[in-house]
């Protein structure tokens, strides 16, 4: 019978630098997706790939005395050797610089042309440089581009413009039509309320102020605009054809299964690149998914910033598969996660050396010691066995729905539950214990059965995420890569097996303050630096009266955990959080909106004023104030506890 296809995508990696580890997450996190596909038996097409023109590109290159064509085959060369590095399986990598692609999307741009959705006009708006984007004064925030914070310039020239209008009603139908098509939900809300229901303005899709690009063929003082040409690698790299002399491959995998992308480009993904496909007369993928961002510390990874990690680096100390362990383990499915060399070695000693590495060395071990390396299953069990086995076998079940919902984090959860469970089995069973007494070596020798059998079922549910640890694994357990059917039964491990003699330490455990003296002496001067800090002028404000200590001693601040939030539909300004304080969740309204994403809130710990007598605004119940600092431009920052609190702590 023949495999269904599935095919998955990243967003294409930019050109304009090495990629840090928030960029190389989202390549491992499809990676985990598409071998766990390919366990469940489909037939998977996985591509990646790099987007190398723009006007970016090309000042970049200059900067460096290189040609665009030179500078972009360094990068791009350099982007492949991460992938490769971190053991992803891609089965295409996509340049936008191939002479196929260029030459489809020109053909893309005539077709557009010619059937009237592309027209030549002027275009003059706020252009930000590192996004290649064009904004209305309204679009901005604080005067800034709403994507990446930078400064915009004003710029005016002749561009070629695609009609979004024309097909806006028809994807907002399509969007309401297939709410899976958009995930998570926040993200389709965000695309529905802020861009699309409010009306879409035509789109540039040609540029003359520079000359890094795909020429338009019929007007050569026109490159193709970014956008049109980077999207358009998903069909292109499946041998698309606009004149309809597409190959097998497009036949077989278009539409997509899944674009996976971050949060950050979801309006390209899920307004521009549909309304493209529309135009073409293509199918659309049938989701995309908008991850969220790996940050360092509280911010953004940004060169600019100075606070970069890249995946090379990590790896060198931890190695590949705990690198890879770390990014998916620690990203929510829908909230940012944050990396730092600290939490690293804190999780590869506690998760991966003591959990897991120590229950595989201890299982071999007491199966050396005890039975010359044999394990067999005598059949002697007790109660305490069946809840092992039934927490690994529901573990395989646990993995296989949250994968089906690209709750990556969680499956891995799963998965280690598994082996803390084994731990503790070793804790009830105590095999030192039942050496010590002839007639109780039947029972031992279940016992180490039982416990190379749910090793055996982890390990292969591992290979996903860990390819190379679950290998491993099964070497030195004597076991085999399990199918998830053959994990559907507990005693799939074959008895009589033989473990091996001397079991390798899979994840050594790291002293912080060594890795840390290291990583200053070894990359401190590689590294972008943090840029130098400015003495604070401070601003001055109006004082108020003096109150005395009874007066403040009448307030009562206490730490709050944002768990939800929302805009509130009646206001521009406002967001409506509810707030876990203690045992109580408090719902707080709060004129953060111009400063603050939804999705941003969830998951921060927060300062509030607890006892506010309850007010409503736009017609909101408002039970409590979030504390603020707010300088001389109205720029507003919520106030949080340099150390993590519990929620409800009191402040004073």
């Amino acid at each position: 019978m023949a495999k269904t296809p599935y095919y998955i995508t990243t967003a294409i990696a930019y050109t304009s630098g090495k990629p840090h580890i928030g960029n190389t997450y989202e390549i491992v996190l499809a990676d985990s997706i598409a071998r766990y596909k390919r366990e469940q038996g489909y037939d998977v097409r996985f591509q990646t790939g790099t987007d190398e023109h723009g006007q970016k590109i090309e000042l970049k290159a200059q900067e460096a005395g290189v040609t665009p064509k030179e500078f972009v085959d360094r990068v791009a060369g350099e982007i492949r050797r991460i992938w490769d590095l971190m053991d992803t399986s891609y089965d295409k990598f996509i340049r936008t610089t191939d002479v196929d692609h260029e030459k489809q999307v020109q053909k893309i741009f005539k077709k557009l042309y010619d059937q009237g959705d592309i027209y030549k006009g002027y275009y003059e708006g706020l252009y930000c440089t590192p996004c290649e984007s064009f904004f209305t004064e309204s679009q901005l925030v604080d005067g800034k581009c709403p994507d990446c914070g930078r400064e915009v310039q004003p710029a005016k020239e002749e561009a070629y413009f695609f009609r979004m209008s024309k097909y806006a009603p028809r994807l907002i139908e399509y969007i309401n039509e297939h709410p899976e098509f958009i995930q998570p939900v926040a993200r389709k809300n965000e695309m529905m309320n802020n861009f699309l229901l409010p009306g879409l303005q035509d789109l540039c899709v040609s540029r003359t102020s520079f000359k890094w690009g795909i020429p338009v063929d019929f007007d050569d003082k026109h490159v193709i605009y970014v956008w049109l040409d980077a999207l358009t690698n998903y069909i292109t790299g499946l041998g698309y054809d606009c004149g309809g002399e597409s190959g097998d491959l497009f036949a077989k995998y278009w539409p997509a299964d899944l674009h996976l992308i971050g949060k950050d480009i979801i309006r390209f993904h899920t307004i521009y690149w549909p309304i493209f496909l529309m135009a073409l007369g293509l199918p659309l993928p049938k989701q995309v998914f908008g991850h969220p961002w790996l940050l360092q510390g509280d911010g953004k990874m940004s060169k600019s910033k100075g606070n970069v990690l890249y995946a090379d680096d990590l790896a060198e100390y931890f190695g590949v598969d705990a690198v890879r362990y770390f990014v998916l383990h620690e990203m929510p499915f829908d909230n940012d996660g944050v990396i730092s060399w600290e939490l690293m070695v804190e999780r590869l000693n506690s998760d991966l050396a003591n959990t897991l590495g120590n229950l595989v060395n201890r299982t071999i071990s007491m199966s050396n010691k005890y039975f010359g390396g044999v394990v067999e299953n005598t059949g002697v069990s007790e109660p305490v066995d069946d809840d092992l086995k039934a927490v690994v076998l529901e573990a395989v079940k646990k993995v296989d729905a949250k994968m089906n919902e690209l709750r990556v984090a969680d499956a891995i959860s799963e998965i280690f539950a598994l082996f803390k469970r084994c731990n503790k089995y070793i804790d009830e069973t105590m095999p030192w214990a039942l050496a010590k007494e002839e007639e109780k070596k039947p029972r031992l020798a279940t016992v180490l059965y039982n416990l190379a059998c749910g090793i055996c079922i982890g390990a292969s549910l591992l290979e996903s995420f860990m390819p190379s640890t679950s290998k491993k694994i099964l070497a030195q357990t004597g076991g085999v890569k399990l199918s998830l059917d053959e994990m559907k039964e507990f005693n799939v491990y074959p008895s009589g097996n033989r473990v091996t003699e001397k079991p390798e330490i899979l994840f050594a455990r790291l002293d912080l303050k060594e890795v840390l003296a290291d990583v200053e002496a070894k990359f401190g001067a590689a590294h972008e630096e943090e840029p130098e800090e400015k003495e604070d002028p401070g601003i001055d404000i109006e004082a108020k009266p003096e109150v005395t200590i009874e007066d403040f001693g009448k307030l009562q601040f206490q730490v709050g955990q944002v768990i939800a939030c929302e805009a509130v539909k009646k206001s521009k300004k406002l967001l409506c959080s509810q707030v876990k304080i203690g045992s109580q969740v408090r719902q707080i309204v709060s004129g953060i909106r111009n400063h603050y994403t939804p999705e941003e809130m969830v998951g921060k710990k927060v300062m509030v004023v607890t006892n506010l007598k309850p007010a409503k605004l736009a017609g909101v119940l408002s039970e409590g104030m979030l504390l603020c600092a707010e300088d001389a431009e109205g720029n507003l920052a919520l106030m949080t506890p340099d150390r993590d609190m519990p929620s409800g702590a009191e402040i004073c």
